[in-house]
């Protein structure tokens, strides 16, 4: 009896050691963001690279990190790459499901809905940010406005509005891509190589 009370209050202590998984969710909603920015700033197409990014790394590889980060008991970090992999991937369906004749494409006003019922979980996930560090204040903040943005580009048509979503996103993807790389950087070089 002894013992297995000794073995319970030793569990209570366990350590853990298991890497961190956030840079790898940072940098996968940050490469996925900045290549479909790119096609809403009319840099390039919506092609195969950027369905096959959103499934895997946009979608898979966040939504393994979120589950990570359940692990880790970090219930904004399993929230918010649980809920961009998700994203992605039903993003993802947007595009294919019509294409293989299982669905009916979206007009512009089911995309600014998808995108705007999104958008109120982002700006959840920006306040809980308050309480963080700066950067991912900012960079969260850029993702409410390129939602807000891609939103009033599809309820509107105009294209200069989506080219300037896509320049947001872009410089979102880019800071969630720097943080996520920083924290690897830093964590290998043992000191704050990199202010994140």
């Amino acid at each position: 009896m002894q013992q297995l009370e000794e073995k319970s209050r030793n569990n209570l202590f366990l350590i853990d050691n298991t890497a961190n998984p956030a840079p790898l969710g940072l940098c996968a909603f940050g490469m996925t963001t900045i290549l479909l920015s790119l096609h809403n700033a009319g840099i390039t197409g919506l092609t195969s690279p950027i369905v096959a990014m959103a499934v895997f790394y946009g979608g898979l590889a966040q939504l393994i990190v979120g589950l990570m980060e359940w692990k880790k008991n970090n219930t904004f970090g399993m929230v918010t790459f649980g809920s961009f992999g998700i994203f992605w991937i039903s993003f993802a369906g947007i595009l294919v499901l019509p294409a293989l004749g299982l669905a009916t494409g979206p007009t512009p006003v089911d995309l600014a809905a998808f995108l705007a019922v999104w958008g109120i979980l982002i700006i959840g996930l920006f306040i809980c940010s308050l309480k963080m560090h700066r950067l991912l204040q900012v960079t969260l903040a850029m993702v409410v406005l390129l939602v807000v943005l891609l939103v009033a580009a599809n309820l509107t048509g105009d294209h200069l509005i989506h080219t300037i979503a896509g320049i947001t996103g872009i410089i979102a993807g880019g800071l969630a891509l720097y943080m996520g790389i920083g924290a690897v950087i830093n964590e290998i070089y043992g000191s704050r190589v990199l202010p994140v």
